[in-house]
This record gives structure tokens, sequence and C-alpha cells, in this order.
């Protein structure tokens, strides 16, 4: 059921991956923003996702890796564009004629062993470029995966609704609960208290009494679990959207049911396939593998390489001459040592991979998308059974209190209904949870987690 939830989705290079709600996945993650405060923070779902979306540490993590590729993709860039540079030059020397193997039995007059010092002056500009299809190709490819990049940092942010909807709705689910069970503890009170009145008036056994008195505590500890349930659902909220440690809050909404009637699912798989990110930052992915496998393959072309230079030389600045000096050249690989086949063999099976990824991501949102359905259609029977079943073990209670009180049964009939009356309410509220992430599932594996998922709660398309 909680396939969208826990967030298992295999992410294409370079997007983040996640995993189960509580695991040490960056999405359960944050970074804190702020200091806490004493006012107690109003949290709506609606500001919670905001603040996920500022502060969720797996959407900070995707934002470098985004980073991370445009700055791959200028180093490739870097290849195809003209280095320029300029130096000035100041030297001043002795050279030994000596070390040069000049001797003075060689010639008719004397020669010094070193001569100097002597200087001279050299300001200068220098273009180096060079050109290959190889890397030509190779910055096609980064550019390639800049795109993916950023289309893995846009599915970062659905996940992030996903993510903070899911513990969300945790939330609300359980504060449901401790409503429920509170209600429940004061009915176990009430039947508590009338058999112990009537043991003492000598018109119901002992019995009944410690029935009733197990009953009642069976309630508070299932009040005292909720309680401390509701307490770590916080804290795993606070933890997904970045609220500073020890800030108070309360959750302005309660658990929503609107119904939804869902489209034809060949809409939706339509939908997906134009919309999810991931998809698309696969598709980006295929197409960086294949520039990458054509950038293998021109290696073994020719290179052009043009150097040129211009600048004064002289013995001083004011005593220079300007000169110049260009060249160029082809460079024609023949043998590399076997380099380039490495590097088509590399490239092809990284081809072979992003394809196979792109095939299984396309499965496995038709799979999404479906489950999502199925999800939501059984929550939304469920939400009606679980609804009739509440009043049937209320009305159902009714009626054993009334027996009870009028002699007719004595307190087990009352105990087992509130047994029932418990689950049915547990029921309902599961229900309630079920329906509303259904819903958050199939925005998500649509690709309209971000801006519909508030639509989808309220029941619209």
């Amino acid at each position: 059921m909680l396939f969208a939830a826990s967030a298992i989705v295999a992410q294409t290079a370079p997007a983040p991956s996640i995993s189960l709600p509580g695991s040490q996945s960056p999405f359960t993650g944050s970074e804190p923003e702020g200091k806490a405060t004493p006012e107690i923070l109003q949290l709506s779902f609606q500001e919670a996702i905001e603040r996920g979306l500022r502060n969720n540490l797996g959407l900070l993590l995707s934002g470098d890796q985004t980073i991370m590729a445009r700055g791959e993709r200028w180093k490739e860039l870097s290849s195809l564009l003209p280095n320029l540079s300029a130096r000035i030059l100041e030297n001043v020397q002795t050279q030994s004629l000596t070390a040069l193997g000049l001797k003075s039995n060689v010639f008719p007059f004397p020669i010094p062993r070193v001569i100097g010092p002597f200087n001279y002056f050299d300001a200068r500009a220098s273009v180096i470029q060079s050109f290959s299809f190889r890397d030509l190709e190779k910055e096609r490819a980064a550019s390639e995966s800049l795109k993916s990049a950023q289309y893995s940092y846009k599915d970062a942010r659905e996940l992030v609704v996903l993510a903070v909807g899911n513990s969300y709705l945790q939330a609300i689910a359980t504060a449901a609960r401790i409503e429920a069970t509170g209600a429940q503890v004061q009915n176990a009170q009430a039947l508590y208290n009338k058999a112990d009145d009537q043991q003492k008036a000598g018109l119901s056994p002992a019995i009944d009494t410690l029935r009733s008195q197990v009953e009642l505590q069976t309630r508070q500890q299932q009040l005292i679990a909720a309680r401390n349930d509701f307490a770590r659902q916080k804290l795993l909220l606070a933890r997904v959207i970045g609220l500073p440690s020890g800030q108070e809050f309360v959750l302005t909404e309660k658990a929503p049911y609107q119904a939804l009637t869902p489209l034809p699912v060949e809409v939706y798989l339509q939908r997906a396939y134009a919309s999810r990110f991931d998809y698309q930052a696969a598709q980006s992915q295929v197409r960086a593998a294949e520039l990458s496998h054509r950038a293998a393959v021109a290696g073994r072309y020719p290179s052009l390489d043009l150097n040129a230079n211009y600048g004064d030389i002289g013995v001083t600045p004011a005593h220079s001459n300007g000169t110049w000096q260009v060249n160029g050249g082809v460079t024609i690989p023949i043998f590399a040592g076997g380099k380039v086949h490495s590097d088509v063999l590399e490239a092809d099976a990284q081809l072979k991979q992003a394809r196979s990824q792109l095939g299984d991501l396309r499965g496995r949102i038709d799979y999404e998308v479906r489950a999502a359905l199925l999800d939501l259609n059984s929550a939304a029977e469920q939400v009606e059974v679980a609804r009739s079943s509440v009043e049937l073990a209320e009305e159902s209670l009714r009626q054993s209190r009334d027996r009870f009180s009028a002699g007719v049964t004595d307190n087990l009939e009352v105990v087992q209904a509130q047994q029932s009356v418990a689950s049915a309410h547990d029921s309902y509220i599961q229900s309630l949870y079920a329906h509303n992430l259904a819903k958050v599932e199939l925005a998500y594996a649509i690709g309209d987690a971000e801006q519909g998922v508030k639509r989808y709660l309220k029941g619209e398309h």
C-alpha cells in the first residue's frame, strides 16, 4: 500500500534515492530553519509543505548535485573555448660559456668563462585553441546530464511533498486516535463506576466490577500509547520540514474526507509520462549516454590545434620590438594503446544501462499509477464500510448499556460492545488515512504532487 509513501523510488543518476520513512534517508531529514520560539506554531498542511520545500535535506542535496552538474558542463565546455593568457617577463641572467663547451684554446682570443649579466624584457599575449569532435560530443553529453540533474531536482520537490504529506497525514490520524481513545476511556470509566455502584448496592457480582476495571485500564494504556505515538509523529514531521529543535506546534487540520472520482487509467498514464520529472531525467540520461558513446568513438578522429602569440621583446620596454608567432597543426591518432577501444566499450555499457533504467522506470510508473488507483478505490470503499461499522457499533453499545442497566445481562456484553466500538473507530481512522494518502500517492505518480496535492485532497482533479 505504501509503495510511494515509503518513497522507494530508484532514481537515475544524479537523482537522489530515498527509502523507508525512519531509515537514514536524506528525505527524512532537514536543515533546521531559524531558532525555536516560545510561541506555539500553528502548522497547516500547506505551510508544512512549504517548509519542507525550503529545508528538506534531500532537496538541498539534490540542488547541490545540480550545481555540480553545471560545473561539469563548464569543464567540458572549456575544452572548446580558446585559452587566453598574458605574461610579462623581465629576465636578468649570466651565462657560463664553459658549460656550453667553449674553450679558450680553441679560439685565437681569450674566451671568458662567464658572460653577463644581461637582461631582456618580454610582454606577450597568447591564445591556444583546440578543436576535436570528441570534446564537442562530451560537452553535449554534459549539457544533457545538466538537464537530467535539473529534472531530478524538480522530482526531488515532488518527493518532498510526498514525504511531508505522508508524515502530516500520519500525525493527524494519530491525533484522531487520541480523541477516539479518550472517548473510549470515558465510556469505560462510566461503565466501571456503574458496575462499582451496583456491586456496592448488591445488584451485581464482583466479576462485573473487575471486568469493567480491566477494560478501563486497557483503554487507558491505549491512550498513553496513542499520545506517545502522536508525539513521535510530530517529531518526525518536524525533522522532515526543518522546524528548529524544541519548537512547539499544533496541527491545524483534521483528517479530511472528500470523495474523488478517478479518471480513466489511460489519462493518468498519459499525464505521468508527460509530467514525471524522474522520467524526463532518465530520458536526458539516455541522451547523455548516447552522446558520451559518440564522444568515445570520436577519439579516433583527427583534432585541430592552433597556437598564437604576440608581444614586445627587447632590452627594456622603451627599446623593444613587436614579434608574433602562429602555428597550427592536425593531430591524427594512429595507435593509442587500445584506450579508444576501452572508452567505447565503457560508453556502450553505460548506454545500455541508461536504456534499461529508462525502460524499468516506464514500467514502474505504470505500476505506481495503477496501484495508486487501486488503493484509492479500495480505501474509498473502506471509508464507507468503516463509517457504517462505527454507527452500528455505537448503536450496539447503547443497547448493551440499556440491557445492563435493566439487569437483563451482565456487563460482559457492554465490554464487548465497547471493544467493537474501539475497533470500528480505529478502522475508520485508518481508512481515512489510507484514502488521503492514496490521493497524495496518485498526485505524485502522475507528476503533479507539488501543484495538485491540495486539489486532490479536496476531491478535485
